[in-house]
């Protein structure tokens, strides 16, 4: 089923390595090209960080599979108390033989033998679909063919071919894409894993029409947030075939993004728990000569991805709630929620240390450019605070808004936050560090927008460093051992992996540069560990503390800073040794970073080898390292 629609930018990987392999042979065009390609990678989000020719290497070298590993595979199948049947549902319509003939060798070439084909021919003119369908039917009695004398449209034809299914679960394909040999297998081990899975769903890639393959697509564990921004699911998606009968399969009007409007409604009547990720290239979605509908109807795919997340929003109760384009990711969406009423107070907590003229900055901004009524800064000081200081606190007793506290005894960053926490008046708690100050008009409105919503715990925002180039947007577990700022230093018009940066969408964690949450949220956890995290990872091991109570935790890029000084990271061995002690394995995966892609600072690149700890739960050792 179509994904987020094509543009000219969405060919370019494609384009690119084929362009600089010709250049090869003519020096003045090489040097011409060159310049162009970190450009290309800030301003597309296609592109992704990651140049086709070094896709294809990494193909070579970690998505093969030897004789070895198809037969570690075999004996896996084979010892399967009751392998699942997997129903495979494609439309078809005027599909080019060659495609079609390719989609379907992909199947009967699958590693995982249980499964059938229902594919339903939409009333094509050409009889050339129904002969190859025909033919295929007649070489393998899995495949169950059935010809509409009506054209219903891909919603329609895609129901038809999903009441012919017989198995538990129904995974959808066009009928121009392949599936990888071991994608089946791979969803029946994750359905063998876990007999409640409602949705499961793989990373992709993109396929031209001579087969080779560009544009990797690696996804993160379910993100509800990231689904309303993008169709992330497709492709490959399986779904459980009742759950399907049970909505009434595809909805007509949103045809071009059906699959968005599917998933959405799924996801809005299951468990998390219930969606599987399996982080593993499954999918190859054809691209080039208008084969697919999103290619041909890009603009009609768009507008019928964001009326299926305007439905989505209506049926879930999320009044008030705006879609927009993403301002630097149009083929996405931005949600604009409403803020409650009557409008909250917000406190902002400082633990006010280091030089002063970084801590006047974010004082002066936040209490002239806000712009935001019901506001109240708490700055803690240390008993007897730096010299430096004391001429700048001076100045500011008596500031309207403004409430200077001490802490008592030994000076401690997350000490000091919980004492301002106790002394606030807001129902709504921002946590700064001193020279944080606003980039973005209504930074604070996104904020508190997105943290009065009752399954969000804490927010963080996009926070720029003084040069301009991005110095927080989510923390990720494991990185430095126990967590790290992801995407650091990366170009401000970079949009990352797939728009990620540019959209809204969970994390593990939030630096408590500027992370806000809900008083009551903070309170419920027990505010920061201050006895055992006295210098580093307060931020993080809150944020863990508030995702053990089921909320979630966000980044938004519409609330934007600059951070004018970050201070210099402690060592804290302590604090990092109580970190691993306490979190354990949950810092070696984090659920929001591919396995596939670098956990390593700045724009992640291709893993080499994807890193330890991630691996798809049904992959054979090798299919890793060989």
């Amino acid at each position: 089923m179509p994904g987020p629609s094509p543009t000219l930018p969405s060919m370019l990987p494609a384009l690119l390595p084929a362009l600089l392999r010709r250049a090869r042979r003519h020096p003045a065009l090489l040097g011409l090209l060159r310049p162009l390609i970190p450009m290309l990678r800030a301003r597309i989000p296609a592109l992704s960080g990651m140049e086709g020719l070094s896709y294809r290497r990494w193909i070579k070298l970690h998505d093969r599979r030897d004789a070895a590993a198809r037969q570690a595979i075999a004996a896996q199948i084979a010892a399967m108390p009751q392998p699942p049947l997997i129903s495979v549902a494609m439309p078809a319509w005027q599909t080019p033989p060659a495609l079609l003939r390719a989609a379907i060798a992909s199947l009967r070439g699958q590693l995982y033998p249980h499964w059938q084909l229902c594919v339903v021919d939409d009333a094509s003119p050409s009889p050339a679909v129904m002969a190859v369908l025909a033919e295929a039917a007649a070489a393998d009695p899995r495949i169950h063919v059935r010809r509409l004398e009506k054209n219903l449209g891909i919603a329609g034809a895609t129901n038809v071919a999903i009441a012919m299914t017989t198995g538990r679960f129904v995974a959808l394909m066009d009928h121009d894409d392949t599936l990888a040999e071991h994608a089946l297998f791979e969803v029946a081990r994750r359905i063998e894993a876990d007999p409640d899975a409602a949705l499961i769903y793989s990373d992709e890639d993109r396929i031209d029409t001579r087969g080779r393959r560009f544009d990797p697509v690696f996804k993160p564990d379910f993100d509800a947030d990231l689904l309303l921004a993008q169709n992330f699911v497709s492709h490959l998606g399986v779904y459980r075939r009742s759950l399907l009968r049970r909505l009434g399969g595809m909805r007509a009007g949103f045809e071009g993004s059906q699959d968005h409007d599917l998933a959405l409604r799924v996801a809005a009547c299951v468990r998390p728990d219930q969606i599987h990720h399996i982080p593993a290239i499954l999918y190859h979605w054809r691209q080039g000569r208008g084969a697919s509908f999103s290619e041909t109807a890009a603009a009609r795919c768009l507008r019928a991805s964001r009326a299926a997340v305007v439905s989505h929003l209506a049926e879930t109760g999320q009044a008030g709630a705006i879609v927009q384009a993403a301002p630097a990711a149009p083929l996405w969406h931005r949600i604009v929620r409403p803020l409650p009423h009557p409008t909250p107070m917000v406190s902002v907590l400082i633990a006010a240390e280091g030089a002063p003229e970084p801590l006047r900055r974010s004082v002066d901004a936040l209490l002239a450019e806000t712009g935001w009524g019901p506001l109240e800064i708490l700055l803690v000081t240390a008993g007897a605070p730096p010299a430096a200081l004391a001429p700048l606190l001076a100045g500011l007793q008596g500031r309207a808004r403004l409430r200077l506290l001490t802490l008592p005894g030994a000076w401690h960053p997350a000490a000091a936050l919980n004492l301002a926490a106790e002394a606030a008046q807001g129902s709504f708690l921002l946590i700064l560090q001193p020279g944080v100050t606003p980039v973005s008009q209504h930074w604070l409105r996104e904020m508190v927008s997105q943290a009065a919503r009752p399954e969000i715990g804490a927010v963080g925002a996009r926070l720029l460093d003084a040069a301009g180039r991005l110095w927080h947007a989510g923390m990720l577990l494991g990185l430095g051992g126990v967590a790290g700022r992801g995407f650091q230093q990366a170009d401000p018009r970079d949009t990352g992996h797939h728009g990620r940066l540019a959209l809204v969408r969970e994390v593990a964690a939030v630096s408590g540069a500027c992370l806000m949450l809900r008083r009551a949220v903070f309170e419920d956890v027990g505010g920061f560990d201050a006895r055992q995290l006295a210098a580093r990872f307060h931020d993080v091991d809150l944020c863990l503390r508030i995702r053990e109570t089921g909320c979630r935790i966000l980044v938004t890029p519409f609330a934007e800073l600059r951070h004018q000084a970050p201070p210099p990271e402690p060592a804290a061995p302590r604090d990092a040794a109580h970190m691993r002690r306490r979190w354990g394995r949950l810092l070696r995966r984090d659920p929001f970073h591919n396995a596939n892609l670098a956990l390593q600072p700045g724009r992640p690149g291709l893993a080499d080898p994807p890193e330890p700890g991630f691996p798809p739960a049904a992959s054979p050792l090798q299919d890793w390292t060989s």
